[in-house]
């Protein structure tokens, strides 16, 4: 790919040279001016330029991803017309937001791993102080086809939405939304909707307005039955838990009624089977 010598600052075109010189440890937004993508620069001792980033989030560290993710979406709330700004402190220094649009308005960007402690501490401050906290998640915590424990912290809901989950891919500047998210009658994989929005003032608006069209998916019981026969048969801690609940109850897997098999269930619940015999 061809270097480049200048580069889109804040729809301003800068030299390469002239921001090297500056030695900034600031990490700054630079746009190709002619295809508008992200480009980096590069500064060593025989010159300075910019080249374009890799096109995957996989080809960035952790820090790298939260920072680019910090300022993305600083430059979009401000063209969105909020006061944004990184790395505030609050409540008294015991908090520090990563991007806090306004004084009742906070995003933060987790891309390392994060206790649950640690997530219900800084979740009750920004509670105590009155300011809702948006979390939104990088790559490392992208929801896939398996929900798994750390990513329940993450999810929220509302009517519009269902279930939701909120994920960011600096490299594409782009936010996506996981909505309507499900996970099957017995087993562990997630279902759900997706929609994506880029990371400027009108995506952000495109977001805050999106009404999307709820689905409704469909479920294999007999394959329901299935896995859950082979949990039983294999004793894994699912198949060791429902053997306990069944003996309880006194009943066999063939009393189990139909439609625990045939209806989905919200993230965080239990499987039907153990909903029901509880």
């Amino acid at each position: 790919m061809i270097n480049l010598y200048a580069a889109l600052l804040n729809n301003r075109l800068v030299l390469a040279t002239a921001e090297a010189a500056q030695k900034s440890k600031v990490v700054k937004n630079y746009l190709c001016p002619r295809c508008h993508k992200r480009v980096q620069l590069i500064s060593k001792a025989d010159g300075a330029y910019f080249k374009h980033v890799a096109k995957t989030a996989n080809m960035m560290g952790e820090r790298a991803e939260h920072a680019q993710s910090k300022l993305l979406l600083k430059e979009a709330l401000r063209s969105a017309g909020f006061d944004a700004r990184v790395e505030i402190p609050l409540a008294q220094g015991q908090l520090r937001a990563d991007v806090l649009a306004s004084p009742r308005l906070s995003f933060e960007v987790q891309c390392a791993p994060l206790s649950l402690a640690e997530f219900n501490h800084r979740h009750q401050l920004y509670s105590e102080i009155g300011i809702v906290d948006v979390w939104v998640v990088g790559q490392r915590h992208y929801l896939r086809r398996q929900i798994k424990k750390s990513q329940l912290l993450f999810f929220r809901e509302n009517k519009l939405w269902r279930d939701y989950y909120l994920e960011i891919d600096p490299a594409k500047q782009q936010l996506i939304l996981k909505y309507n998210v499900l996970l099957e009658p017995i087993t562990t994989r997630v279902h759900y909707q997706k929609m994506t929005f880029a990371i400027n003032a009108q995506g952000l608006r495109q977001l805050w307005h999106f009404q999307p069209q709820i689905q409704k998916y469909q479920i294999n019981p007999i394959g329901q039955r299935e896995y859950l026969a082979r949990q039983l048969m294999q004793q894994t801690k699912t198949g060791q838990s429902i053997a306990t609940a069944l003996y309880n109850r006194q009943i066999t897997v063939n009393d189990l009624p139909d439609e625990i098999f045939s209806k989905m269930r919200h993230v965080g619940q239990p499987n039907n089977v153990l909903t029901y015999l509880n």
